[in-house]
């Protein structure tokens, strides 16, 4: 009677095949979604770099026309190419963006102009990233 309480039979056939089977599935399913993964991990690392220097040229331009002593000029600068290090010369896992000012006052009223920074970085993203700022003079700023 307590043999048929505590049958100690082991896992059979059956059963160690379908644990490989739900464990190949698995790993196929994860391996699949790895360069899905990788593709996207770049196009948020170029975006970050180049959201990057997109606000240090708004920054810099907008100091630069807060001063009332600095003559601005309207018109288009660029595409002027930048490097992420900002160094003179490339260094390894460097890339190269394409950088476009267009400073203009039209319609903004006087001492106000409006700054738009477009970043690329061809040929993986020819459109790129655009963002404007309106600056107007502010004598405090003069130096």
């Amino acid at each position: 009677m307590l043999r048929s309480l505590c049958n100690k039979t082991g896992m059979g056939m059956i059963e160690v095949l379908i644990a490989i089977l739900l464990t190949a599935v698995g790993l196929m399913t994860i391996l699949s979604l790895q360069s899905t993964s990788l593709r996207t991990v770049g196009k948020s690392d170029f975006l970050g770099r180049a959201s990057g220097i997109l606000y240090n040229e708004l920054e810099r331009n907008e100091a630069f026309i807060m001063n009332p002593s600095n003559l601005v000029t309207a018109g288009t600068t660029g595409p002027t190419p930048v490097l992420v290090s900002y160094q003179p010369a490339a260094v390894e896992g460097d890339i190269t963006f394409q950088v476009t000012t267009v400073i203009d006052n039209n319609g903004l009223g006087a001492n106000t102009w409006r700054v738009t920074v477009t970043v690329t970085w061809p040929p993986l993203n020819p459109t790129g990233i655009t963002e404007n700022i309106v600056v107007a003079r502010q004598e405090r700023y003069r130096f």
